[in-house]
């Protein structure tokens, strides 16, 4: 009796690892055992990454808000205070957009919460 062999499913099995190994460099694009691993690698960074990304964003907006704050002599800190204190529920991708791309209204808020 002839071996059986599913070469249909093997081949589908390595044309996915290849598709998600491609652009590698050298011989993690198109040796298997080697495009396996680095794949499998691959994969576990981006899992970690897409939870790390959001703590990088939030440590940038608070440096952005920092920044802006800091022009109009206030610190991060006590110009978050003074945000809850007078109840202004704005996040801070919100104020660091502001910060930004619209130093008149931020310094209008600033202002405000001075007061």
């Amino acid at each position: 009796m002839p071996r059986s062999v599913n070469a249909v499913a093997s081949k589908a099995r390595k044309k996915k690892i290849y598709k998600l190994a491609k652009g590698y460099f050298g011989r993690r694009k198109n040796v298997w055992t080697v495009a396996v691993n680095a794949v499998e690698k691959g994969l576990s960074y981006a899992y970690a990454h897409r939870k790390q990304k959001k703590g990088d964003f939030r440590r940038l907006w608070i440096t952005r808000i920092n920044a802006g704050v800091r022009e109009h002599g206030l610190s991060y800190s006590v110009f978050m205070n003074l945000l809850a204190e007078n109840n202004i529920n704005l996040d801070r991708k919100i104020l660091s957009d502001m910060a930004m791309n619209d130093p008149a209204a931020f310094k209008a808020l600033v202002e405000k919460v001075k007061k």
